[in-house]
């Protein structure tokens, strides 16, 4: 069968060099330096983020403005409505092109003068090599991200939630086990879960994981340890192992040395339904959290609370919290304004500090928030991006109540029908046709209506996915991630929409996303990751001849879409967790390593997917992803809006390393308010510039102004110390040569795909 053919080129960040007729300086440090073409030294300092929306960013940035070598330089104000591009790997938002509605400067009303700079800045600042960490954006912008799109109407009733004081795992079938035969293996396998359980020959099922092989009488258990397994299961075994080291960065050559699994057995919980597994090595270990009224367990790789206010305990999974009296308790949602109010006093660089991005009105929760809708770009070929969409016998569709659109359930793929045209999303790129069956091209724009589908829809994430200007070559996108599962709701972030969607199975089973059952955790950076204990191999991701099959069922949300097992970053002063005692082991978490019995296991945890739905697998990229030699592609006057494209730019020849942090600027202490006004910050106190070219302390009687000067500087400070830890912690890009994946049988069961479109 034809596999998705699909050709962008992620809005190259190309704007990374200093392009002025005079030395630039480093880039690492503010304010960048621009010459016009009257002689004239333009230093831009630091910008502060004013809104965001879509791709569009307004700010305003303090800007100084020397005539002459011998003239004392006139400060002010600029303020600028920006396109951006982001890499969501990197963290780093870069400027497309720049309007300057408007320019003060504090001794110049010469309006022709004030009309030639802004002119001057809109044509270089594209140039001027500013890039802008993500976190700081997130810290600086506090809540004016445009909120327009929340989600609403989510289901927030408990799945079953189990309680286990044993090492356990929880293994999800998605109903009634549904077996097929593996040809590869020989054997039949359940192809309703990502989990490996076969039926051998003797009649017995086994479920592999972790290195270990368990037996059971039936696919559902009960399972126990398998300690001298069949022979003819060592194949499989060695299949899932390898199809897990690709998982995890692994070439087929890497030195895996100083890889080591938990070598104990665990218990085998599986459920056929909506469940959630939480545990604690042995009787919890509750232990007390400084100057609030909560205790945590601190033998729990899950985030399990008792407040002794009241004797409730809360536990949070998926980014929703939960309440009982016991934790084999009846188990009730509340909501996260309702949760105790000494969960907001949990100390930054805790144990426990992850959980502040689900609690309301803290930092954490509020940067999580516009993480979520800020998106990651990308730049779509017109003429030689391309869809192929397979279905499971002739195409039915199901109206989409409250819409006029309907949605494909027999395929793999998200399709709606709205009106006489098809619409389907491939990684994150919008596609068109006629008919179900295409042919498919680059859409220009999405339906109108697609903002309006219900969350219990499985195709609601589609909504988060948007087209923001067409050229007649090119096709601008981008998807928030909330395309990946990740969603606001209310005042946090939640994973999932807390429905259960029903599976296609026909000939073929095709998943549909979960929201419970992974231990799915928040990580400031990566977003969603899965539980600890899934990274030691127990995700089968070997069906068929592709290794990628066991993910292009859509478990998780798009069908190539995997998230991240769980990753805590050392304690570096934000959301930091040192010391994790679990499964009768001690894991310390320090510099993106596992250390376990002193074995360093680092590999499993790492994979971030943040840019892989564009940039990955199956998306070819024309240019390096880190070489801006001989760009193709000029934006005239730095205007992306303009469907004018040239072809003669032609950028340096340097190469960025992927893991090098580029052109980000430090040590601003030159900050602007809304007014315009410019102040500079000597040694802890403020002064003002003047008319008079000089700078005044700021009177004291001006506390408010003082107050939100600080403010300011805090944020922009907080925001550069997320980015150091996102850079101190950072994993290097995972080196993938796995081919791209198949949709033969949704579960990967079988690549002899019958059915429309199947060989």
């Amino acid at each position: 069968m034809k596999k998705l053919r699909l050709f962008t080129q992620p809005i190259l960040l190309f704007f990374l060099f200093s392009f002025t007729t005079t030395r630039a300086q480093d880039n690492t440090d503010w304010p960048k330096v621009i010459t016009a073409n009257d002689g004239s030294i333009i230093k831009i300092y630091q910008p502060q983020p004013e809104s965001l929306s879509g791709d569009i960013l307004k700010f305003r940035a303090a800007v100084s403005v020397q005539n002459s070598a011998n003239q004392d330089p006139i400060f002010g104000t600029f303020w600028s409505v920006a396109t951006i591009s982001t890499d969501r790997d990197t963290r780093l938002v870069h400027l497309l092109s720049a309007r300057v509605p408007n320019l003060k400067l504090s001794s110049d009303s010469d309006v022709n003068h004030i009309s030639y700079l802004k002119t001057t800045l809109e044509a270089q600042l594209p140039q001027a090599g500013i890039a802008l960490p993500m976190d700081q954006l997130l810290t600086e912008l506090d809540n004016n991200v445009e909120q327009h799109k929340l989600a609403q109407n989510f289901d927030n009733n408990p799945p079953q939630i189990i309680y286990a004081d044993r090492p356990s795992i929880l293994v999800l079938i998605d109903g009634e086990p549904k077996m097929k035969k593996n040809p590869n293996w020989g054997l039949d396998a359940v192809v309703n879960t990502p989990f490996t359980i076969v039926r051998n020959t003797d009649g017995l099922f086994y479920l592999y994981g972790s290195k270990h092989w368990y037996s059971a009488p039936a696919a559902t258990g009960p399972y126990t340890p398998a300690n001298n397994p069949p022979a003819n299961l060592a194949k499989i075994a060695s299949a899932v192992d390898a199809a897990n080291d690709a998982q995890a960065g692994y070439s087929s050559n890497a030195d895996k040395s100083d890889d080591n699994a938990y070598t104990g057995f665990s218990d085998i919980i599986v459920s056929t339904k909506p469940a959630e597994l939480i545990q604690t090595n042995g009787q919890p270990n509750m232990v007390p959290i400084d100057n609030t009224s909560l205790l945590y367990a601190a033998n729990s790789n899950n985030d399990i609370f008792l407040d002794t206010n009241t004797q409730q305990y809360y536990i949070l999974i998926s980014g929703r919290w939960y309440t009982a009296n016991n934790l084999h308790g009846n188990w009730q949602y509340v909501a996260a304004n309702n949760i105790p109010a000494d969960f907001a006093k949990i100390p930054e660089g805790s144990p426990k500090d992850n959980v502040l991005a689900s609690v309301p009105g803290t930092y954490a929760a509020k940067e999580a928030i516009m993480d979520a809708q800020i998106p990651q770009t990308a730049k779509v070929d017109r003429k030689k991006a391309a869809a192929d969409v397979t279905y499971d016998g002739e195409p039915q569709f199901k109206p989409i109540e409250g819409t006029n659109m309907q949605y494909a359930v027999n395929t793999a793929s998200s399709v709606v029908r709205y009106g006489n045209q098809y619409y389907t999303v491939e990684s994150g790129v919008w596609f068109v046709a006629p008919s179900p069956n295409g042919p498919w091209s680059v859409a220009t724009e999405r339906p109108s209506e697609i903002d309006i589908i219900p969350p219990s829809y499985p195709v609601y994430n589609l909504k988060y996915v948007y087209i923001y200007d067409v050229t007649p070559d090119w096709v601008y996108m981008g998807y928030t991630p909330g395309y990946l599962n990740t969603f606001v709701y209310g005042p946090t972030v939640v994973y999932g929409t807390g429905y259960y969607y029903r599976p296609w199975w026909g000939n073929y089973y095709y998943p549909r996303p979960y929201t419970w059952g992974f231990n799915m955790m928040y990580n400031p950076w990566y977003g969603w990751s899965m539980g600890f204990n899934y990274s030691f191999g127990w995700f089968n991701v070997g069906f068929g001849t592709s290794i990628w099959n066991g993910w292009a069922g859509g478990w998780w949300g798009p069908r190539i879409y995997h998230p991240p097992y769980c990753w805590r970053p050392g304690n570096y002063g934000f959301y930091g967790r040192n010391i994790r005692e679990f499964n009768n082991r001690t894991v310390i978490v320090n510099n993106n390593r596992f250390v376990t019995n002193n074995i360093y296991n680092y590999r499993h945890d790492v994979i971030t997917n943040n840019r892989m739905v564009y940039n990955n697998r199956n998306i070819n990229i024309r240019n390096n992803r880190y070489n801006y030699n001989n760009r193709n592609d000029q934006f005239n006057n730095g205007n992306v809006r303009n469907n004018n494209l040239g072809d003669n730019r032609n950028i340096r020849g340097e190469h960025v390393q992927p893991n090098t942090p580029t052109n980000i600027a430090r040590g601003n202490t030159i900050l602007s308010d809304h007014q315009g006004n410019v102040y500079r910050n000597q040694q802890g106190r403020w002064e003002q510039r003047t008319p008079q070219r000089q700078w005044a302390p700021v009177n004291n009687n001006h506390q408010e102004v003082i107050r939100n000067l600080d403010r300011q500087q805090a944020m922009q400070q907080r925001g550069e110390a997320r980015f150091r830890n996102f850079q101190i912690n950072r994993p290097a890009p995972a080196q993938r040569s796995a081919p791209a994946p198949s949709r033969g049988g949704g579960g990967g069961y079988n690549n002899n795909r019958g059915g429309r479109g199947g060989h």
